[in-house]
C-alpha cells in the first residue's frame, strides 16, 4: 500500500514536521502491537510515503474486520517523537479502497477536548492498495511437488573406532549412536513428504574393501547402480552394514556428494521435484573451498542441504557454510539463495537421556528452513503450485436388477 498526508499539524519550531506513520494490530485483549513503521519524510506537512508490503497475518492476523490503528508522529532526533494524531481502519476497509482514494481524518484526542473549533490535525489518503497471494509450502506439496531425500554419512577416522564406546559411530546394543539418532530424527519426518520412500544413501571418507580404495561418495547399500534404500530403516540397516565392512579413513570431503545431488537436481527445474541432502558429520572439513563452490553452484537449483554436526568439535566452518549471517561465496560469486541449514546435535540432547525428546527437538529445528528454501526457489523461478488432483470420486453402484 501507499499513503500520503495533507496539512498535518506543524510541530517543529524552526521548520515543518518530519512525519512518519506507525501501524498497530489490535489484540483480543484490547491492546495494540506495532506491525509496521514507515520511513520519515523530512520537513513537510504534506508527506508522500514510499509504497510498502506487509503480510496480511501481520496486519490483522487473518481477521479482516479487526481494528488497525495508525498513529502519525513528528520525528525528533532525540527519540521523543511528537504525537500528531491517529485514525483507525481495517483490512476490509483498506481493501475496498483499491479503486478509489480513501481519506482519513487524523485526530488528536487531547486537542479535540481542549479546542472547541478543532476539526482535525490533517488528513491521510490511501493512494494505492493491492493484495498478492503468496503460496505456501503445503500448496506445492498438495500440487504434487516431490521431496527427494538423500543421506550422506561421515566415515572419517576422526569419528573414532566404531568398536569403541568412545566412537561417535559406536553400535551399542542399548541405544542409537548420535549418527543413527540424527538420521532417524530427520529422516522419519522427511520420509512423509517423499512418495516412493526410496532414499539414496552415501558414505564418505572411507577405504572400501577389497583393495582399500578411498571413496568420498560410496553407496551404503554397496550398489553403484542403485544407491537407494527402502525407508529410513533401510538406510540405517545399510549404514550399520557399511560400518562393519569399510575402514574409517579420510580426509573429509563434502563437495563430491553435494555435486552428486546437484547433478540430479539440475535435470528437473519445473518445480515438480525438490532435493534435500542430509549430511551428518563430526565437522572436520578438508575441502572448504570446493564445498563453498559446490554450494554456490547448487544455490540456483531446487535443492537444500542440511548439515548435522555430531560430537564435541568446534563447528565454525559449518556455521560459515550455513550462510545465515554472511551469504556463502566462492571466487567472488555469492550463493543465489541460502540453501544450507547447520545444527550441532549436542544442542538438542535431552539432559535426562530422553532420546525421543532429543530427536523431536532436532527434527523441528533442522527442518524449519526447508519450506522457506523451497518457496524461495519457486518464487525466483516464478513457478506456481499445480492445482491439487481431484479427490477420487466413489464409484457409482451398478443398478440392481429386479
Amino acid at each position: 500500500m501507499q499513503l500520503c498526508a495533507n496539512k498535518l499539524d506543524k510541530k517543529d519550531f524552526f521548520g515543518k514536521s518530519d512525519p512518519f506513520l506507525v501501524f498497530y494490530r489490535s489484540n483480543e485483549d484490547g491492546t495494540f502491537t506495532i506491525c509496521h513503521k514507515t520511513e520519515v519524510v523530512k520537513n513537510t506537512l504534506n508527506p508522500v510515503w514510499q509504497p510498502f508490503s506487509i503480510p496480511v497475518r501481520v496486519l490483522c492476523n487473518g481477521d479482516y474486520d479487526r481494528t488497525v490503528k495508525i498513529d502519525v508522529y513528528d520525528w525528533d532526533r532525540d527519540g521523543s517523537h511528537d504525537f500528531i494524531g491517529e485514525f483507525t481502519t481495517s483490512y476490509r476497509e483498506l481493501s475496498k479502497a483499491q479503486n478509489q482514494f480513501t481519506v482519513y481524518e487524523v485526530l488528536n484526542p487531547r486537542k479535540k477536548c481542549k479546542k472547541k473549533k478543532y476539526v482535525n490535525s490533517g488528513t491521510v489518503t490511501l493512494l494505492s492498495f493491492s493484495v498478492d497471494s503468496e503460496f505456501t509450502f503445503v500448496d506445492y506439496i498438495k500440487g504434487g511437488t516431490q521431496l527427494n531425500f538423500t543421506v550422506a554419512i561421515d566415515f572419517t577416522a576422526s569419528n573414532g573406532n566404531p568398536l569403541q564406546p568412545t566412537s561417535l559411530h559406536y553400535m551399542s546394543p542399548y541405544q542409537l549412536s548420535a549418527y543413527a539418532m540424527a538420521l532417524k530424527a530427520v529422516g522419519e519426518i522427511i520420509q512423509d513428504y517423499d512418495s516412493d520412500k526410496l532414499f539414496p544413501a552415501y558414505g564418505f571418507g572411507a577405504k572400501l574393501p577389497p583393495e582399500g580404495r578411498i571413496s568420498h561418495q560410496f553407496p551404503l547399500n554397496n550398489n553403484d547402480e542403485d544407491p537407494a534404500c527402502a525407508g529410513i530403516e533401510g538406510v540405517l540397516e545399510s549404514y550399520f552394514q557399511s560400518l562393519r565392512t569399510v575402514q574409517l579413513y579420510g580426509p573429509t570431503y563434502f563437495a563430491p556428494v553435494i555435486n552428486q545431488v546437484a547433478r540430479a537436481a539440475a535435470k528437473i527445474s519445473d518445480g515438480s521435484q525438490y532435493y534435500v541432502l542430509l549430511i551428518i558429520t563430526d565437522g572436520v572439513i578438508s575441502d572448504m573451498t570446493q564445498t563453498k563452490e559446490a554450494i554456490v553452484s547448487a544455490s540456483s537449483l531446487p535443492m537444500s542441504i542440511i548439515i548435522v554436526g555430531v560430537g564435541p568439535a568446534m563447528f565454525e566452518a559449518m556455521e560459515e557454510l550455513d550462510g545465515d549471517d554472511v551469504r556463502v561465496s566462492s571466487r567472488g560469486r555469492y550463493a543465489e539463495r541460502d540453501i544450507v541449514q547447520f545444527v550441532p546435535f549436542r544442542d538438542y540432547v535431552d539432559r535426562s537421556g530422553n532420546h525421543v525428546l532429543s530427536m523431536a527437538r532436532l527434527a523441528k529445528d533442522v527442518l524449519a528452513e526447508i519450506p522457506e528454501q523451497l518457496l524461495s526457489y519457486m518464487r525466483t523461478r516464478d513457478i506456481q503450485p499445480r492445482p491439487p488432483p481431484p479427490a477420487n470420486p466413489s464409484p457409482t453402484p451398478a443398478p440392481e436388477h429386479p
